[in-house]
C-alpha cells in the first residue's frame, strides 16, 4: 500500500472562504484505489509554504506520493510548479505532459496548465489541476502508470517494460 500526501494550494481555501472539494476528490479516489492518505493540507498560494510542505511530506513523513491541486495556472499567485521544481531532485515531466495531453482532448484550456511532476528522494510529486472535475479526469487517466512508477521508485518493480 502506497502512502499519499495531498496539498491544496488555495488562498481562499486556507482561510475558510472556499470549500476544498479538489483535495477531498483526490483523497476519495486514492483511497478507492488502495492508497493510504497520510496527510492532507490546505495552504495559501505561497511558494515557500508549498515548498516546505512538500519537503516535510517527502523527507520527514517519507510518503511515496504527493499530489498537489491548484496553483498551476497563470495567476501571479499560482506558484505550485515553482515550489515543486525547487523541491525535486529529478523531474518526471512525462507525467504532467501526459495529463496535459489527455486533458486537451477534453478542453483546449488544458494548454494553460503549468503543472510539473518530479521526484524527491523516493517520493513522486505530481501537480494536478485545481478543479474537482479535472482532478478526477487526470487521476483516472494516470492512475495505472502512477502505480507502476511508484513500484519502480520504491524498488518493488525492476523496470518499465511490459
Amino acid at each position: 500500500m502506497f502512502t499519499v500526501g495531498i496539498i491544496t494550494a488555495s488562498d481562499k481555501g486556507a482561510i475558510g472562504k472556499r470549500e476544498d472539494i479538489s483535495g477531498r476528490t483526490i483523497k476519495k479516489l486514492m483511497e478507492s484505489e488502495g492508497y493510504r492518505v497520510e496527510r492532507a493540507i490546505i495552504l495559501p498560494d505561497d511558494e515557500e509554504a508549498i515548498l516546505n510542505e512538500i519537503i516535510y511530506m517527502a523527507d520527514e513523513l517519507g510518503l511515496d506520493l504527493i499530489l498537489t491541486t491548484g496553483g498551476t495556472g497563470f495567476s501571479e499567485r499560482d506558484l505550485t510548479p515553482e515550489a515543486t521544481i525547487r523541491a525535486c531532485d529529478r523531474m518526471a515531466n512525462g507525467i504532467a505532459e501526459a495529463i496535459r495531453y489527455y486533458s486537451l482532448s477534453i478542453t483546449p484550456r488544458a494548454m494553460l496548465s503549468r503543472a510539473v511532476s518530479g521526484i524527491r528522494g523516493k517520493t513522486l510529486i505530481v501537480n494536478l489541476p485545481g478543479s474537482p472535475k479535472a482532478v478526477k479526469e487526470s487521476l483516472e487517466y494516470a492512475m495505472d502508470s502512477l502505480y507502476h512508477g511508484l513500484e519502480i521508485l520504491t524498488g518493488q518493480a525492476g523496470d518499465c517494460a511490459r
